[in-house]
């Protein structure tokens, strides 16, 4: 049962991330637009697209998990501080914190592995 779990764990948690990356590769300009209207320079945009796009892979294949999960939980941090601070929002306060759960996911597969069902833990 825990190996199982863990395995829908990973799915669960890679999706947002494959979504992401696939999103920010066909919306490439639009996101340049984005990131460059909270200051974050373009020039980032691909390694972002790399992280998210590889990271989730890693996560849901199993691979390093536990050191992919780690730097995800800390690229979403950094990405909840930087593009949902604006807590007169209650959208932004949700989408903060929604950051902040899926960081508190990446760092319980950091702690706990990837489970029976990985390639390379």
């Amino acid at each position: 049962m825990h190996d199982a779990a863990s395995l829908i764990g990973r799915i669960l948690l890679s999706a947002i991330f494959i979504a992401a990356g696939v999103n920010k590769i066909l919306s490439y300009d639009g996101t340049l637009g984005f990131m460059a209207s909270y200051g974050v320079p373009g020039v980032l945009l691909p390694a972002v697209v790399v992280l998210e796009l590889l990271g989730g892979i890693a996560i849901l294949a199993g691979v390093y998990a536990r050191w992919v999960a780690l730097a995800l939980a800390l690229f979403t941090l950094v990405a909840a501080a930087i593009f949902h601070s604006n807590f007169a929002d209650p959208i932004q306060i949700a989408m903060f914190m929604k950051n902040v759960a899926i960081a508190g996911g990446l760092v319980l597969l950091f702690a706990n592995g990837a489970g029976r069902y990985a390639i390379r833990d």
